[in-house]
């Protein structure tokens, strides 16, 4: 479990480095710099990414697409059951935003820009955050709802101890973008007003 969860967290550090690179260039003049690597840390935020989905189907759901959504056979019951509320949910928000982050990988090249043309590559990558949003529910259900109180186990002792740098690395991308998003609008006033 350790490792396809270690795998999951670096996926995320990608993830929010990536979507941090553009926000941080805007804001900060001399961070323009590290535009240059948005597109290697997107790219391999889809590769980790999809590595943390193969351990997972690979150990724990056993290739199990049931077992995957959260159905497991209870001997006490005699049959299948939902074992934890959400869970199913929260692998299907990440099976999305996998899928969304192999679309934006596969297409993080400049000829996919020059087939796809300027405006439907850049309409496209801004999906980026619609996999920021997914990422961050299912990691959330795993980090805060997934390890309480069920009827078949106990709550663990050692709660996860990146709840809190998750919370706050993925909120403060969202702020990022929200105070570069300003500053965009007010240097686009600035410039239609022009000097004085």
């Amino acid at each position: 479990m350790r490792l396809w969860k270690a795998v999951g967290d670096a996926a995320f550090v990608l993830l929010v480095s990536a979507l941090a690179v553009g926000p941080i260039a805007r804001l900060v003049r001399s961070a323009r710099g590290l535009l240059r690597w948005r597109r290697q840390l997107g790219i391999w935020f889809a590769l980790t990414a999809t590595l943390h989905t193969v351990l997972i189907l690979n150990g724990w759901a056993r290739w199990s697409l049931r077992r995957f959504l959260g159905y497991e056979f209870v001997p006490q019951l005699g049959r299948e059951a939902r074992l934890e509320p959400g869970f199913g949910l929260a692998n299907l928000i990440g099976s999305v935003a996998l899928i969304l982050a192999l679309v934006l990988a596969a297409t993080s090249s400049d000829w996919a820009m020059r087939r796809l043309g300027r405006p439907s590559w850049v309409w496209l990558h801004r999906l980026a955050h619609t996999v920021l949003v997914l990422s961050l529910l299912h990691g959330s259900y795993f980090l805060f709802i997934h390890f309480t109180e069920s009827f078949h186990k106990a709550v663990p002792s050692d709660l996860d101890w990146f709840r809190i740098p998750f919370l706050i690395t993925g909120l403060a991308v969202v702020g990022l973008h929200i105070l570069a998003l300003g500053r965009g609008s007010q240097l686009t006033q600035d410039a239609s007003t022009g000097p004085g």
